[in-house]
Protein backbone atom coordinates (compact mmCIF):
# COMPACT_ATOMS: atom_id res chain seq x y z
CA UNK A 1 0.00 0.00 0.00
CA UNK A 2 2.48 2.42 0.87
CA UNK A 3 4.24 1.47 -2.62
CA UNK A 4 0.75 2.86 -4.62
CA UNK A 5 0.23 6.12 -2.31
CA UNK A 6 4.32 7.08 -3.40
CA UNK A 7 3.11 6.23 -6.62
CA UNK A 8 -0.06 8.27 -6.92
CA UNK A 9 1.62 11.04 -4.93
CA UNK A 10 4.57 11.39 -7.80
CA UNK A 11 2.27 11.11 -10.05
CA UNK A 12 0.20 13.90 -9.51
CA UNK A 13 3.17 16.07 -8.84
CA UNK A 14 4.14 15.02 -12.05
CA UNK A 15 1.19 15.60 -13.94
CA UNK A 16 0.56 19.40 -11.85
CA UNK A 17 4.34 20.17 -13.08
CA UNK A 18 3.87 18.77 -17.13
CA UNK A 19 0.50 20.33 -17.48
CA UNK A 20 1.68 24.13 -16.01
CA UNK A 21 1.35 26.36 -18.99
CA UNK A 22 1.22 29.95 -19.45
CA UNK A 23 -1.90 31.58 -20.43
CA UNK A 24 -1.76 34.25 -23.36
CA UNK A 25 -3.88 36.81 -23.36
CA UNK A 26 -3.08 38.84 -26.31
CA UNK A 27 -5.58 41.72 -26.19
CA UNK A 28 -3.91 44.34 -28.57
CA UNK A 29 -3.31 44.81 -31.98
CA UNK A 30 0.76 45.27 -33.43
CA UNK A 31 0.99 48.89 -34.94
CA UNK A 32 4.89 48.48 -36.70
CA UNK A 33 5.61 51.52 -33.84
CA UNK A 34 8.34 49.76 -31.49
CA UNK A 35 7.49 52.02 -28.85
CA UNK A 36 3.77 51.81 -28.77
CA UNK A 37 4.05 47.96 -29.62
CA UNK A 38 6.42 47.65 -26.59
CA UNK A 39 4.09 49.30 -23.99
CA UNK A 40 1.17 47.22 -25.43
CA UNK A 41 3.18 44.38 -24.23
CA UNK A 42 4.57 45.43 -21.01
CA UNK A 43 0.54 46.35 -20.46
CA UNK A 44 -0.84 43.31 -21.62
CA UNK A 45 1.91 41.15 -21.90
CA UNK A 46 3.10 37.76 -19.31
CA UNK A 47 4.40 40.10 -15.39
CA UNK A 48 7.69 37.94 -15.65
CA UNK A 49 8.51 39.70 -19.28
CA UNK A 50 7.52 43.19 -18.38
CA UNK A 51 10.95 44.28 -17.62
CA UNK A 52 12.35 42.37 -20.70
CA UNK A 53 9.99 44.95 -22.71
CA UNK A 54 10.63 47.86 -20.68
CA UNK A 55 14.23 47.66 -21.19
CA UNK A 56 13.44 46.81 -25.35
CA UNK A 57 11.09 49.47 -25.16
CA UNK A 58 13.10 52.39 -23.50
CA UNK A 59 16.30 51.74 -25.91
CA UNK A 60 13.62 52.24 -29.09
CA UNK A 61 12.56 55.27 -27.42
CA UNK A 62 16.19 56.55 -26.96
CA UNK A 63 17.45 56.16 -30.13
CA UNK A 64 14.24 58.21 -31.19
CA UNK A 65 14.51 61.00 -29.21
CA UNK A 66 11.77 60.44 -26.82
CA UNK A 67 14.13 60.91 -24.29
CA UNK A 68 11.23 61.12 -21.66
CA UNK A 69 9.37 58.07 -22.45
CA UNK A 70 12.85 56.28 -22.07
CA UNK A 71 13.84 57.72 -18.61
CA UNK A 72 10.23 56.66 -17.63
CA UNK A 73 10.51 52.53 -18.82
CA UNK A 74 14.02 52.72 -17.51
CA UNK A 75 13.28 53.68 -14.14
CA UNK A 76 10.21 51.28 -13.73
CA UNK A 77 12.80 48.64 -15.02
CA UNK A 78 15.54 49.41 -12.59
CA UNK A 79 13.02 50.24 -9.77
CA UNK A 80 11.72 46.41 -10.75
CA UNK A 81 15.02 44.68 -10.42
CA UNK A 82 16.24 46.14 -6.87
CA UNK A 83 13.03 45.47 -5.48
CA UNK A 84 12.96 41.52 -6.44
CA UNK A 85 16.73 40.56 -5.91
CA UNK A 86 16.34 37.64 -3.61
CA UNK A 87 12.92 37.72 -3.12
CA UNK A 88 11.21 36.71 -6.33
CA UNK A 89 8.98 33.26 -6.05
CA UNK A 90 9.16 32.65 -9.13
CA UNK A 91 13.18 32.45 -9.51
CA UNK A 92 13.34 30.16 -6.36
CA UNK A 93 10.43 27.77 -7.96
CA UNK A 94 12.62 28.02 -11.11
CA UNK A 95 15.17 25.95 -9.16
CA UNK A 96 13.15 22.74 -8.69
CA UNK A 97 12.96 20.28 -10.71
CA UNK A 98 9.36 20.77 -12.47
CA UNK A 99 9.57 24.62 -13.07
CA UNK A 100 10.85 26.57 -15.87
CA UNK A 101 13.75 29.02 -15.48
CA UNK A 102 12.60 31.30 -18.01
CA UNK A 103 9.15 31.03 -15.67
CA UNK A 104 10.99 33.90 -13.42
CA UNK A 105 10.76 37.55 -13.15
CA UNK A 106 12.64 38.67 -16.09
CA UNK A 107 16.07 40.35 -14.59
CA UNK A 108 18.86 39.41 -17.50
CA UNK A 109 21.84 38.40 -17.28
CA UNK A 110 24.63 41.15 -16.00
CA UNK A 111 25.64 42.76 -19.07
CA UNK A 112 21.53 43.36 -19.22
CA UNK A 113 21.05 45.28 -16.18
CA UNK A 114 24.73 47.10 -17.14
CA UNK A 115 22.99 48.65 -19.83
CA UNK A 116 19.79 49.46 -18.31
CA UNK A 117 21.96 51.81 -15.44
CA UNK A 118 24.01 53.14 -18.79
CA UNK A 119 21.20 55.05 -20.64
CA UNK A 120 19.94 55.93 -17.24
CA UNK A 121 23.13 57.27 -16.83
CA UNK A 122 23.03 59.18 -19.88
CA UNK A 123 19.67 60.30 -19.62
CA UNK A 124 20.90 61.95 -16.11
CA UNK A 125 23.17 63.73 -17.76
CA UNK A 126 21.06 65.39 -20.33
CA UNK A 127 18.80 66.46 -18.02
CA UNK A 128 21.64 68.31 -16.50
CA UNK A 129 22.24 65.74 -13.32
CA UNK A 130 26.12 64.58 -13.28
CA UNK A 131 25.94 63.32 -10.00
CA UNK A 132 23.11 60.92 -10.79
CA UNK A 133 24.67 59.77 -13.91
CA UNK A 134 27.80 58.88 -11.91
CA UNK A 135 25.49 56.86 -9.51
CA UNK A 136 23.98 54.91 -12.45
CA UNK A 137 27.75 54.33 -14.06
CA UNK A 138 28.81 52.64 -10.50
CA UNK A 139 25.49 51.00 -10.00
CA UNK A 140 26.53 49.46 -13.03
CA UNK A 141 29.72 48.80 -12.71
CA UNK A 142 28.44 46.67 -9.38
CA UNK A 143 26.45 44.28 -11.82
CA UNK A 144 29.53 43.22 -13.77
CA UNK A 145 31.37 42.58 -10.29
CA UNK A 146 30.24 39.36 -9.29
CA UNK A 147 32.30 37.00 -11.88
CA UNK A 148 33.75 33.91 -11.49
CA UNK A 149 37.36 34.94 -12.97
CA UNK A 150 38.06 37.88 -11.20
CA UNK A 151 40.13 39.42 -13.94
CA UNK A 152 37.11 40.21 -15.97
CA UNK A 153 35.00 41.85 -12.92
CA UNK A 154 34.10 45.70 -13.19
CA UNK A 155 35.71 46.12 -16.60
CA UNK A 156 33.52 48.21 -18.51
CA UNK A 157 36.12 51.01 -19.61
CA UNK A 158 33.41 53.49 -20.51
CA UNK A 159 31.89 53.11 -17.13
CA UNK A 160 34.82 54.10 -15.04
CA UNK A 161 35.79 56.52 -17.21
CA UNK A 162 32.57 58.64 -16.80
CA UNK A 163 32.71 58.01 -13.25
CA UNK A 164 36.28 59.95 -13.23
CA UNK A 165 34.46 62.64 -15.20
CA UNK A 166 31.37 63.12 -13.84
CA UNK A 167 33.66 63.43 -10.48
CA UNK A 168 36.29 66.13 -11.95
CA UNK A 169 33.42 68.12 -13.43
CA UNK A 170 31.69 67.79 -9.82
CA UNK A 171 35.09 69.34 -8.58
CA UNK A 172 36.13 65.98 -7.33
CA UNK A 173 39.02 63.96 -7.56
CA UNK A 174 37.94 61.04 -10.60
CA UNK A 175 41.81 59.89 -11.49
CA UNK A 176 41.20 56.69 -9.56
CA UNK A 177 38.73 55.96 -11.63
CA UNK A 178 39.88 57.37 -15.06
CA UNK A 179 43.58 55.20 -14.06
CA UNK A 180 41.25 52.08 -13.64
CA UNK A 181 39.87 53.18 -16.88
CA UNK A 182 42.88 53.53 -18.70
CA UNK A 183 44.56 49.59 -17.30
CA UNK A 184 41.93 47.95 -19.26
CA UNK A 185 41.27 50.19 -22.68
CA UNK A 186 42.71 50.02 -25.78
CA UNK A 187 45.12 52.40 -26.54
CA UNK A 188 43.31 55.59 -28.51
CA UNK A 189 40.20 54.86 -27.48
CA UNK A 190 39.39 57.03 -24.73
CA UNK A 191 39.28 60.89 -25.10
CA UNK A 192 41.54 62.68 -22.57
CA UNK A 193 39.50 63.52 -19.29
CA UNK A 194 39.18 67.67 -19.83
CA UNK A 195 36.43 68.61 -16.90
CA UNK A 196 35.93 72.06 -19.98
CA UNK A 197 34.55 69.66 -22.22
CA UNK A 198 30.60 70.95 -22.77
CA UNK A 199 29.48 68.88 -25.41
CA UNK A 200 29.37 65.02 -24.38
CA UNK A 201 28.85 62.38 -27.43
CA UNK A 202 27.60 58.91 -26.37
CA UNK A 203 27.79 57.12 -29.44
CA UNK A 204 27.09 52.74 -30.33
CA UNK A 205 27.23 51.42 -33.09
CA UNK A 206 26.56 47.35 -34.06
CA UNK A 207 24.21 44.71 -33.02
CA UNK A 208 24.95 42.62 -29.40
CA UNK A 209 24.95 39.58 -28.26
CA UNK A 210 21.79 37.19 -28.10
CA UNK A 211 21.57 33.81 -26.35
CA UNK A 212 20.81 30.35 -27.02
CA UNK A 213 20.69 26.93 -25.29
CA UNK A 214 22.82 23.69 -25.77
CA UNK A 215 22.92 20.48 -24.42
CA UNK A 216 20.39 17.44 -24.84
CA UNK A 217 18.05 19.45 -22.74
CA UNK A 218 19.13 23.11 -23.78
CA UNK A 219 20.25 23.20 -20.39
CA UNK A 220 23.15 25.15 -21.16
CA UNK A 221 22.88 28.96 -21.78
CA UNK A 222 25.43 30.28 -24.97
CA UNK A 223 25.48 33.88 -26.25
CA UNK A 224 25.63 34.24 -29.80
CA UNK A 225 28.40 37.11 -31.31
CA UNK A 226 26.87 40.62 -32.43
CA UNK A 227 28.49 41.39 -35.72
CA UNK A 228 29.12 45.26 -36.62
CA UNK A 229 29.84 46.83 -39.99
CA UNK A 230 31.15 49.84 -38.65
CA UNK A 231 34.13 49.98 -36.27
CA UNK A 232 34.95 53.22 -35.55
CA UNK A 233 33.32 56.91 -36.21
CA UNK A 234 34.16 60.28 -37.05
CA UNK A 235 32.23 63.51 -35.90
CA UNK A 236 32.39 66.72 -37.86
CA UNK A 237 31.32 70.05 -35.75
CA UNK A 238 32.87 73.77 -36.58
CA UNK A 239 36.29 73.20 -37.31
CA UNK A 240 36.60 70.07 -35.50
CA UNK A 241 36.99 66.65 -36.50
CA UNK A 242 36.81 64.15 -34.06
CA UNK A 243 37.79 60.24 -34.40
CA UNK A 244 35.92 57.82 -32.08
CA UNK A 245 36.81 54.30 -31.13
CA UNK A 246 35.17 51.85 -29.48
CA UNK A 247 35.37 51.69 -26.29
CA UNK A 248 33.75 48.48 -24.65
CA UNK A 249 32.71 45.35 -26.90
CA UNK A 250 29.28 43.91 -25.41
CA UNK A 251 29.78 40.30 -27.06
CA UNK A 252 33.06 40.13 -24.74
CA UNK A 253 30.85 41.43 -21.77
CA UNK A 254 28.94 38.82 -22.19
CA UNK A 255 31.16 36.03 -23.09
CA UNK A 256 33.61 36.52 -20.30
CA UNK A 257 30.95 36.29 -17.26
CA UNK A 258 31.92 32.58 -16.21
CA UNK A 259 29.03 30.48 -14.77
CA UNK A 260 25.96 31.77 -13.00
CA UNK A 261 24.42 29.86 -10.02
CA UNK A 262 21.89 28.67 -12.68
CA UNK A 263 23.84 26.86 -14.95
CA UNK A 264 25.06 24.39 -11.72
CA UNK A 265 21.30 24.24 -10.90
CA UNK A 266 20.41 23.53 -14.90
CA UNK A 267 22.82 20.93 -14.55
CA UNK A 268 21.39 18.97 -11.69
CA UNK A 269 18.14 18.90 -13.63
CA UNK A 270 19.54 17.36 -16.61
CA UNK A 271 21.23 14.90 -14.21
CA UNK A 272 17.79 14.38 -12.39
CA UNK A 273 16.12 14.46 -16.05
CA UNK A 274 18.72 11.55 -17.80
CA UNK A 275 18.38 9.24 -14.47
CA UNK A 276 15.17 9.29 -14.19
CA UNK A 277 14.83 8.50 -17.54
CA UNK A 278 17.05 5.60 -17.82
CA UNK A 279 15.80 4.14 -14.43
CA UNK A 280 12.54 4.19 -15.81
CA UNK A 281 13.22 2.08 -18.83
CA UNK A 282 15.35 -0.33 -16.78
CA UNK A 283 12.75 -1.01 -14.30
CA UNK A 284 9.73 -1.03 -17.69
CA UNK A 285 12.00 -4.10 -19.46
CA UNK A 286 12.52 -5.76 -15.98
CA UNK A 287 9.05 -5.14 -14.89
CA UNK A 288 7.36 -6.65 -18.57
CA UNK A 289 10.20 -9.81 -17.86
CA UNK A 290 8.90 -10.51 -14.08
CA UNK A 291 5.49 -9.61 -14.80
CA UNK A 292 5.29 -12.08 -17.51
CA UNK A 293 5.50 -15.01 -14.58
CA UNK A 294 2.85 -15.38 -12.32
CA UNK A 295 4.88 -16.17 -9.27
CA UNK A 296 6.70 -12.99 -9.92
CA UNK A 297 3.73 -10.96 -11.52
CA UNK A 298 3.14 -8.67 -8.34
CA UNK A 299 6.85 -7.26 -8.33
CA UNK A 300 6.97 -7.28 -12.02
CA UNK A 301 3.57 -4.59 -11.89
CA UNK A 302 5.42 -3.03 -9.45
CA UNK A 303 8.21 -2.19 -11.20
CA UNK A 304 6.16 -1.17 -14.27
CA UNK A 305 4.72 1.11 -11.84
CA UNK A 306 7.92 2.35 -10.99
CA UNK A 307 9.31 2.59 -14.35
CA UNK A 308 5.85 4.41 -15.09
CA UNK A 309 6.57 7.08 -12.43
CA UNK A 310 10.24 7.54 -13.49
CA UNK A 311 9.34 8.19 -17.03
CA UNK A 312 6.80 10.50 -16.44
CA UNK A 313 8.83 12.22 -13.49
CA UNK A 314 11.49 12.87 -16.47
CA UNK A 315 9.03 14.08 -19.08
CA UNK A 316 7.80 16.64 -16.55
CA UNK A 317 12.05 17.69 -15.00
CA UNK A 318 12.66 21.27 -17.07
CA UNK A 319 16.31 21.96 -17.31
CA UNK A 320 15.92 24.51 -19.73
CA UNK A 321 17.87 27.48 -19.66
CA UNK A 322 16.16 31.07 -19.68
CA UNK A 323 17.12 32.33 -23.30
CA UNK A 324 15.15 35.87 -23.30
CA UNK A 325 17.23 38.43 -24.44
CA UNK A 326 17.25 42.23 -24.67
CA UNK A 327 17.92 42.08 -28.41
CA UNK A 328 18.78 45.28 -30.24
CA UNK A 329 21.55 46.18 -27.97
CA UNK A 330 24.54 47.62 -29.74
CA UNK A 331 28.19 45.24 -30.41
CA UNK A 332 30.02 48.20 -29.16
CA UNK A 333 29.87 51.56 -26.94
CA UNK A 334 32.36 54.78 -27.44
CA UNK A 335 32.33 58.11 -26.11
CA UNK A 336 34.25 61.31 -26.72
CA UNK A 337 34.05 65.18 -26.05
CA UNK A 338 34.90 68.35 -27.34
CA UNK A 339 34.92 72.03 -25.68
CA UNK A 340 32.73 74.28 -27.88
CA UNK A 341 31.68 78.16 -27.51
CA UNK A 342 27.48 78.52 -26.47
CA UNK A 343 25.07 78.53 -29.20
CA UNK A 344 24.14 76.20 -32.39
CA UNK A 345 26.30 73.89 -33.68
CA UNK A 346 25.49 71.02 -36.25
CA UNK A 347 27.56 68.02 -35.70
CA UNK A 348 27.70 65.26 -38.31
CA UNK A 349 28.35 62.34 -37.15
CA UNK A 350 29.97 59.62 -39.68
CA UNK A 351 30.11 55.67 -39.32
CA UNK A 352 33.35 54.01 -40.77
CA UNK A 353 33.85 50.55 -41.84
CA UNK A 354 36.85 48.24 -40.91
CA UNK A 355 38.83 49.88 -43.94
CA UNK A 356 38.10 53.82 -42.85
CA UNK A 357 35.44 53.95 -45.41
CA UNK A 358 32.37 56.15 -44.54
CA UNK A 359 28.74 53.99 -44.67
CA UNK A 360 27.28 56.98 -46.07
CA UNK A 361 23.65 55.53 -45.39
CA UNK A 362 24.33 55.57 -42.07
CA UNK A 363 25.56 59.19 -41.53
CA UNK A 364 23.78 61.62 -38.71
CA UNK A 365 23.18 64.91 -38.42
CA UNK A 366 22.70 66.54 -35.24
CA UNK A 367 22.09 70.23 -34.21
CA UNK A 368 22.61 71.01 -30.99
CA UNK A 369 22.61 73.91 -28.45
CA UNK A 370 25.52 74.28 -26.23
CA UNK A 371 24.36 76.16 -23.52
CA UNK A 372 27.31 77.88 -20.44
CA UNK A 373 25.61 76.58 -17.41
CA UNK A 374 25.23 72.83 -18.23
CA UNK A 375 27.01 70.16 -20.64
CA UNK A 376 24.84 69.68 -24.03
CA UNK A 377 24.77 65.37 -24.31
CA UNK A 378 24.42 63.92 -27.45
CA UNK A 379 23.42 60.93 -28.03
CA UNK A 380 23.83 58.81 -31.44
CA UNK A 381 23.50 55.10 -32.93
CA UNK A 382 24.06 53.88 -36.12
CA UNK A 383 20.40 51.97 -35.34
CA UNK A 384 18.81 55.54 -35.44
CA UNK A 385 16.53 56.77 -38.11
CA UNK A 386 17.11 60.41 -36.45
CA UNK A 387 19.22 62.09 -33.96
CA UNK A 388 18.52 64.75 -32.03
CA UNK A 389 20.32 66.38 -28.60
Amino acid sequence: MKLFRVIAFTLSVATFAGCASTKSSKTWSATGDPVVDGRSVISHGPPKDRVLWQYRTALAALRRGQYGEAKSLLDDALLTIGGIQGKDKEAKRSRGYFSEESRKTFRGEPYERVMAYYYRGILYWMDGEPDNARACFRSAQLQDSDTENKDYSSDYVLLDYLDGLATAKLAGDGSDALKRAQAVSKAGTLPACNAKANALFFLEFGTGPTKYATGEYDEQLRFRAGQSVVRSARIKIGDQTISVGPCDDLNFQATTRGGRVMDHVLANKAVFKTTTDTLGNAALLTGAVVASNRNTQEAGLGLLAFGLVSKIVSAATTPSADTRSWNGLPQFLSFTAAELPPGSHTATVEFLDARGQVLSTLTKTANINVASTRDTVVFVSDQSHTSKP
